[in-house]
């Protein structure tokens, strides 16, 4: 029987097909999410907790669960494209395991950064 691991062709076209499985064929996510917003864990949640995760959702949870992180920086730490990323983060805040992270109370309010998470939070009410 043929290895097909080792085809350049069959290993693209099988990538793409793994990330359009993880999306359900979606293109864009239920949220607005900007590469900087950023989400945690659900208060009261413990990883390994969950019922089924998916493996991608399972990884986001276990990196969202010591401290906030940002799209962008999940994404990185997945190793997959960022709108696939927002779509897995769009449903797993859905479901209520991630909530989106609010900056902290003695952050400065001229923030660049800050200012920016607080429209990508306006833009996804």
């Amino acid at each position: 029987m043929a290895d097909f691991a080792d085809d350049p062709w069959l290993a693209e076209d099988t990538a793409h097909l793994r990330l359009y499985a993880l999306t359900g064929g979606r293109t864009r996510p239920a949220r607005a999410l900007g590469l900087v917003s950023r989400v945690r864990l659900a208060p009261g949640l413990v990883p390994g907790t969950l019922g089924t995760l998916g493996p991608e959702s399972a990884q986001v949870v276990e990196v969202c669960s010591r401290e906030p992180r940002s799209v962008a920086e999940i994404a990185a730490r997945l190793g997959i494209p960022v709108n696939v990323t927002k779509i897995l983060l769009s449903d797993l805040l859905d479901t209520h395991v991630l909530v989106p992270a609010l900056p902290p109370r003695e952050a400065d309010g001229s923030d660049p950064l800050l200012l920016e998470a607080a429209l990508e939070g306006l833009r996804s009410l």
